[in-house]
């Protein structure tokens, strides 16, 4: 195994100390490995929530005037931040106003010292060359700790901003660790003071109204604090073994839904792993939003980001160059568009971290929009997932039940032009409602004939709708099927003929151990094959029902090529 132990923050093993009063909690290390590497902010009293000033906005000027000056140059007193000049401001905590301050004598290694009773610390570091559009990164909590992402993103013309935090108040003792996250998370005058600080970058210096977010530990809190109460501000988020309150947690569709992508780094035996990165990865693919993850083997909870920071600031510049053009005409006005991506693991070397990585999600799988919208007609949704470049003659995959991460045929398909529409299907499966939905899309360009696919009970009812329209079909492939169909007058089993008189070729893929192959899928094959039909059995040997998808998906993917291309 490589050596890390040259990794630890030289520091120790804490984060270092934001500009608020501090203690750690008596007995907190009982809680949990690796919770007293937060430092944790007490307040004695909720301050009163002030409404946040516009601060790009000067007093008597109306909007009209605003909309046509120019932002204004970041110029007075500074000081050096490994290489690039900072600026130091103050927000007063009762009226929000922000104010321009020149940083005490001794900050000049970089650090930020206590904040005054009443008031917060705030920093810009303004780049060599700002690149068009002024994109900045955000962090709140444990300033100038393992700064080597946002010095690169500097070198690539981004501002750096900060704000320290306003804590909730309230006794840290006798928590649970869920209970400690919302207790050290934003207060309601946190969030407003976030808004000021906000409102003043982007109203009065033109930087960017959708920063990026770096948040390493306790930082995760703030960012997917204010992330989830904003998430039509936000470019991205950068999060490092994080916390997350509860609230943060239920409100992440939002920021699935505005299509923020994630890129998680954390630690194979970081306790924040199983409980908080994990649970973010799980529910925000759920909502269909992008997220990649790095999980660095062998590390804890430090050090947070890596030493070469080139993969996070790719990733965060990418994010915010993206633009994502305009939904395809099959989508109609309203439709809700989310993302589909494979979350195989792929196991890199990466000898700058001394260690190898675990890589998933977007960032190292092909990623795919996937529309779900009403056709007229029918009560339920059909879903198309888009292939980046589709194939000519608009080839697809016409298939019931929802398609998961590890797809793999239909991941391979997508990458040779198809598209993969999953049927409208409501209380139960209707064959007139896929009729519509099939008479909308190739309406819309889609080829005549699809290919048909289902797995399981989906099977039996891919093969209704096909033996009610053999002549509209190039292909039926099932996984593991039951060959069952809940509203078909005749079964699909007792109905072959019209597949086998219209030359449909079929395909199945089963377990040897599944408690369906005996009774369906090798009693299709001898009755399709006493009728003159060409079916194709590939048994998995020693495999049950799971897992559905075959481990080469090539065979498969040929058969359904060759038939529908």
């Amino acid at each position: 195994m490589k050596k890390i132990s040259d990794q630890q923050n030289k520091n120790g093993d804490t984060e270092p100390s934001s500009p608020e009063r501090r203690t750690f909690v008596k007995g907190i290390a009982a809680m949990g490995a690796g919770v007293a590497a937060f430092s944790l902010l007490t307040n004695t009293a909720e301050a009163q929530v002030p409404v946040a000033p516009d601060n790009g906005i000067p007093s008597g000027s109306s909007r009209a005037e605003v909309a046509l000056q120019v932002p204004r140059a970041f110029q007075g007193d500074k000081i050096d931040w490994h290489g690039f000049d900072r600026y130091d401001f103050v927000m007063d905590k009762q009226t929000l106003a922000i104010t321009p301050l020149k940083a005490p004598a001794g900050e000049q290694s970089g650090d930020l010292g206590n904040s005054d009773k009443g008031q917060l610390r705030c920093v810009v570091v303004v780049p060599k060359q700002a690149v068009p559009g002024n994109p900045w990164s955000w962090r709140g909590v444990y300033w100038n700790h393992q700064p080597q992402a946002e010095v690169e993103l500097l070198k690539r013309g981004f501002h750096i901003a900060y704000i320290s935090v306003d804590p909730k108040p309230g006794s840290l003792t006798g928590l649970t660790m869920d209970e400690l996250m919302d207790q050290l998370g934003m207060s309601r005058a946190a969030l407003a003071e976030w808004d000021a600080w906000y409102a003043y970058l982007t109203g009065q210096y033109g930087l960017s109204k959708k920063p990026a977010f770096i948040g390493m530990s306790r930082g995760g809190i703030f960012e997917f604090s204010w992330g989830t109460a904003n998430p039509d501000k936000v470019s991205c988020i950068y999060d490092d073994n994080p916390g997350m309150e509860r609230q943060a947690f239920q409100k992440l569709r939002d920021l699935a839904r505005a299509d923020v992508p994630v890129l998680q780094v954390c630690g194979t035996i970081d306790p924040m792993l199983g409980q908080y990165t994990s649970a973010i990865e799980g529910i925000y693919q759920q909502f269909g939003g992008r997220i990649s993850t790095m999980v660095k083997e062998g590390y804890a909870h430090h050090p947070h980001s890596l030493r070469n920071p080139k993969p996070i600031a790719d990733f965060i510049e990418q994010s915010v160059q993206a633009v994502r053009g305009p939904a395809p005409a099959f989508a109609g006005d309203k439709f809700t568009r989310t993302s589909y991506y494979s979350i195989e693991n792929f196991y890199r070397d990466y000898p700058d971290e001394d260690t190898y990585i675990t890589c998933r999600g977007p960032l190292f799988s092909p990623c795919y929009d996937r529309y779900e919208f009403s056709v007229q007609g029918t009560p339920m949704t059909t879903m198309v997932i888009a292939p980046s470049t589709a194939a000519a003659g608009m080839p697809w995959v016409y298939r019931a039940g929802f398609v998961f991460r590890d797809a793999k045929v239909d991941q391979e398909l997508l990458a040779k032009g198809f598209h993969i529409v999953t049927g409208p299907v409501g209380v139960s499966f209707v064959v007139k409602d896929w009729d519509t939905a099939y008479e909308y899309l190739t309406g819309h360009g889609f080829s005549k004939k699809p290919a048909m696919e289902g797995a399981g009970g989906g099977g039996g009812e891919v093969y209704a709708w096909a033996i009610e329209n053999p002549d509209k079909i190039s292909c039926v492939y099932a996984e593991n099927p039951r060959m069952h169909s809940a509203l078909a007058k005749t079964q699909p089993l007792d109905n072959l003929a019209p597949l086998a008189k219209a030359n449909v070729p079929l395909l199945h893929v089963c377990g040897s151990l599944d408690p369906w192959f005996k009774d369906n899928t090798l009693e299709v094959e001898k009755r399709y094959k006493k009728l003159g039909g060409k079916i194709q059995v590939i048994v998995k040997k020693g495999e049950g029902h799971y897992p559905l998808a075959p481990e080469d998906p090539a065979p498969v993917v040929d058969f359904i090529t060759r038939a529908a291309m």
